[in-house]
């Protein structure tokens, strides 16, 4: 079986995914286009020698709608030959891409792909796919938790509950990837990932000035009456301080084999070593980290040691933390140029951010292996290792 390595990785700013975001302005296909065009551009390789183009997007619905991908491919000037798909694991959505387009190389049934994925949270808002009134889940699924689902928020605080992360321990987490970010961009880390887009150069959501003491003063952000109730042992500790913002932005990694990247004169960055997918109890729902983390070493033959670097999705820092306290993770190797909570979360494209990310922070570093893994609605992970060259 042949390899799968990265040989380019690339994303926009991520923006505010609000009404004056600094990308509100831009069409989610050509957020998606920018990156694919930038791909292209950095790497040198002909679009028309591209096998498929696999995309994430999660609200797949309005502008998001239609197969996305297909036409980002076709606005980025790509051949009318070069087909696309468009892929939903939910926050995951493009990591899976990652998963689908290096399984693909390793098969045989791909020379050269595109994975990525787009957001725009501004103009497609978070469960807009949903109509009011409608249920996604279905009966079998209440017949099978007749007590209820219970929305992300709240699954966040359930996490904090049972493993006793406090306020301060979130609060701090926060503060921390704020930290990061900000270093990273005055550091000039961010120089080779991002693809400026217009007059728009950095990622809006980074607070430098964040402190746990202007986070200590924010509200509860999921309080309810009924889910207190159901729920005694919570103690509402979750905040728009330490969760992840809504965002818009957009992600793309080229992917190869060894062969064909030495064939058409291109450098790995990073090769693709174990995969893994799980599922968990969709009512904490955030934590098939855990066992995903476990799964992939496993299949990877390898020990958390042996991991320099982890990215961990910072959909709210009570992830991040629970994820830690089992596996006991070095927190000073997780999300060293911050995460979500800093950077943004723009949902479909944050599975490539992050591994865009990563392997331009494993080269820098002298990384060897690399760990990304990401929680996902209805208790679902992905889970990769990457190898440096």
């Amino acid at each position: 079986m042949r390899d799968a390595v990265i040989v380019e990785a690339v994303r926009t700013p991520i923006g505010k995914g609000k009404p004056n975001g600094s990308l509100a302005h831009v069409h989610p296909v050509e957020l998606l286009a920018h990156t694919l065009r930038t791909l292209v551009e950095r790497s040198g390789v002909d679009p028309a020698l591209i096998d498929d183009v696999i995309g994430g997007t999660v609200d797949q619905v309005g502008e998001q709608a239609m197969n996305t991908t297909r036409y980002a491919a076709l606005s980025a000037g790509f051949p009318e030959t070069v087909p696309a798909t468009t892929v939903d694991r939910q926050c995951g959505s493009s990591q899976q891409a990652v998963h689908f387009a290096a399984q693909g190389v390793m098969s045989g049934a791909y020379d050269l792909v595109v994975a990525c994925g787009v957001e725009s949270m501004s103009r497609v808002p978070m469960w807009s796919n949903v109509p009011p009134g409608k249920d996604p889940f279905g009966p079998g699924v209440a017949e099978r938790y007749p007590d209820g689902l219970v929305p992300q928020g709240i699954s966040a605080e359930l996490i904090a509950a049972k493993w006793s992360i406090t306020r301060e321990q979130m609060d701090a987490f926060a503060v921390s990837s704020h930290q990061r970010a900000a270093a990273a961009w005055n550091n000039g880390l961010f120089d080779a990932e991002v693809a400026p887009l217009g007059n728009v150069t950095r990622d809006e959501s980074v607070r430098p000035g964040s402190t746990p003491e202007i986070l200590a003063g924010l509200k509860p952000a999921y309080h309810d009456p009924a889910f207190a109730a159901r729920f005694p042992q919570i103690e509402w500790n979750v905040t728009a301080g330490n969760a992840s913002p809504v965002n818009d932005g957009a992600s793309a990694v080229l992917i190869t084999s060894t062969e064909t990247a030495a064939r058409l004169g291109l450098r790995p960055l990073a090769r693709l070593h174990g995969f893994a997918v799980t599922g968990s109890d969709p009512l904490l729902m955030l934590t098939g980290v855990i066992p995903a983390t476990d799964k992939v070493l496993r299949r990877a033959g390898l020990r958390l040691d042996d991991i320099d670097l982890f990215e961990v999705n910072e959909a709210f820092a009570a992830v991040v933390l629970a994820w830690q306290q089992e596996t006991g993770a070095d927190l000073a190797r997780v999300n060293v140029h911050g995460g979500a909570i800093a950077l943004g979360h723009p949902l479909g494209a944050s599975g490539t951010r992050l591994t865009t990310t990563l392997v331009h922070a494993m080269r820098e570093r002298g990384s060897r292996y690399a760990l990304q893994t990401m929680c996902e609605a209805g208790g679902l992970a992905n889970a990769m290792i990457l190898e440096s060259l």
